[in-house]
């Protein structure tokens, strides 16, 4: 080898480093750093102050086993996801198909279907909290009508169904953008091809959209499902948790139990823990669509 050569692929070298290597160092700082952080934190008895945590070994875990607590805050999150996901995919596509057209009423419905995903969580919570609290103007409306108060916020079960299709309402924007997206690139003419071919819309996008898109419907179940499952923000401002433990959901338990109680290494083992679920079940998810497309395509 030259010394020409040599210095040229000395110089690629470093070229190549000084692009990648921000971008790595970031990724390690990041996330490496604080997984690991959470893992040896979740081995010990850490409550935030003592400056030596003792080594418990795997004795977090099992308490978050027999936690009764943590357990109805998982199967809570577990709802909100699957729920969530399915309304957020199927409302998104639904409205991507309503508004996937040029003109200028279309462009006005996609910014104001978008506009609440711009929104904070916290605002979003505060505001549907007066909307749909025991005294917010729903039921406010309802009394002056001589009907009875809904208990939207203050039932177990009418408060998860309100948290659910709020963090729909305040996330299916992104849903709707990404699949407008992906409508974009069916080609006009395999559409035109099957309008000739007798083929009714029905079939048509059974048949041609709906295949085309499924690149797009696994990144959007996939983006919801892991959003959904680290739900926090809302349930703070719209529920608090409640009424009775109803809408706890793992992310609000983790940082319950670790900053109100003082359990970090607790709450370390139930960061692992959903993180390890959020993998895989996202990974679950994208295998699954990945043979259902490999079936599409055969």
């Amino acid at each position: 080898m030259s010394a020409t050569a040599a210095a040229t692929r000395l110089r690629d070298r470093l070229t190549t480093a000084s692009m990648v290597g921000p971008a790595l160092l970031l990724f390690v700082v990041m996330l490496v750093v604080p997984v690991c952080l959470s893992v040896y934190l979740s081995l010990t008895d850490w409550n935030g102050y003592s400056a030596n945590p003792a080594l418990v070994g795997l004795r977090n875990y099992f308490d978050l086993a027999r936690s009764e607590e943590a357990i109805r805050a998982g199967w809570v999150t577990l709802v909100i996801a699957g729920v969530g996901t399915i309304l957020l995919s199927v409302l998104g596509l639904g409205f991507a198909l309503l508004v996937n057209g040029a003109s200028r009423l279309n462009s006005i419905f996609r910014v104001v279907l978008f506009y609440p995903h711009v929104l904070s969580a916290l605002v979003v919570g505060f505001l549907w909290s007066a909307v749909l609290g025991t005294s917010g103007v729903v039921n406010g409306f309802l009394t002056t009508r001589g009907a009875e108060v809904l208990p939207f916020l203050s039932n177990p079960t009418w408060a998860l169904a309100t948290l659910i299709g709020v963090l729909v309402w305040a996330g299916f924007g992104v849903n709707v953008v990404l699949y407008l997206a992906g409508l974009q690139t069916i080609s006009k003419d395999l559409l035109e091809a099957a309008r000739i071919d007798g083929a009714s819309p029905r079939q048509t996008f059974l048949n041609v959209t709906l295949p085309a898109l499924a690149p797009v419907v696994t990144v959007n179940l996939v983006l919801s499902l892991v959003s959904l499952l680290k739900t926090y923000d809302l349930v703070v401002s719209l529920t608090g948790g409640g009424p009775a433990g109803s809408t706890q959901t793992a992310a609000y338990l983790i940082l319950w139990d670790s900053f109100h109680n003082n359990a970090l290494g607790f709450g370390s083992a139930q960061s692992v823990v959903l993180m390890l679920v959020t993998g895989g079940l996202a990974l679950t998810v994208a295998r699954l669509r990945s043979r259902a497309d490999q079936g599409v395509k055969g």
